[in-house]
């Protein structure tokens, strides 16, 4: 795949990328039935270079699924890193090691996947679901979401309605976490949108058997 053009920024005036401070920075909403959300925005700091590797020949790939009995494009290219796999920029790897770390009490376990998502513009989308492929399907787990590019929302609600739905605005270099019961008792998705956006790249670590 040939790379994503977008234009130079702000960000272009950093040079090297580096992660901020995570204790006594994340903001944490408890949400209903055991789940919650952490917040921390601008986590990475001067991170156009990242966004400029992941936008370019990564191994992207766009993926057809079924969907009321007919075959669709998923809106969104996709990348999956599996256990041991490099990852295409050092500060990913970082960011990483220092996430199993902050919540080593609460997951007891380290990421060691990364799955990773393009949305090239204001068209791709994710809609409403939970993570509930493997053990997110009846445990309790985190998933941590690292943005990169134009600010999209994070959309979430209570899954089987009941309840409002939150919005979780994440920018260049922003951190979310997802934790409890939230891939089994909430839904989340990033809504398409009319609005002349850029480019996204969201980039999400699990542990072992949550996908």
């Amino acid at each position: 795949m040939h790379g994503i053009a977008h234009q130079p920024s702000m960000f272009d005036l950093v040079d090297e990328p580096t992660l901020g401070q995570l204790e006594d920075r994340v903001q944490r909403t408890t949400l209903t039935r055991g789940a919650w959300v952490d917040h921390l925005p601008a986590w990475v700091d001067g991170s156009e270079s990242i966004l400029e590797t992941l936008l370019g020949d990564i191994g992207w790939r766009a993926e057809r699924r079924e969907m009321y009995e007919r075959e669709v494009d998923v809106p969104r290219l996709l990348r999956w890193y599996d256990v041991g796999e490099e990852l295409p920029h050092p500060l990913l790897t970082e960011a990483r090691e220092r996430l199993t770390a902050y919540y080593a009490e609460e997951l007891r376990e380290p990421f060691v996947t990364t799955g990773m998502c393009l949305y090239r513009d204001g068209r791709d989308s994710v809609a409403w679901h939970g993570d509930t492929t493997g053990r997110s399907s009846s445990q309790d787990t985190l998933v941590a979401i690292v943005s990169f590019g134009s600010p999209r929302p994070l959309m979430l609600r209570p899954r089987g309605g009941g309840g409002d739905t939150l919005r979780f605005p994440l920018g260049h270099g922003d951190l979310v976490v997802m934790g409890g019961s939230c891939q089994r008792t909430w839904e989340h998705a990033i809504p398409k949108t009319a609005k002349k956006v850029g480019p996204r790249v969201s980039v999400q670590f699990r542990p072992v058997g949550v996908s």
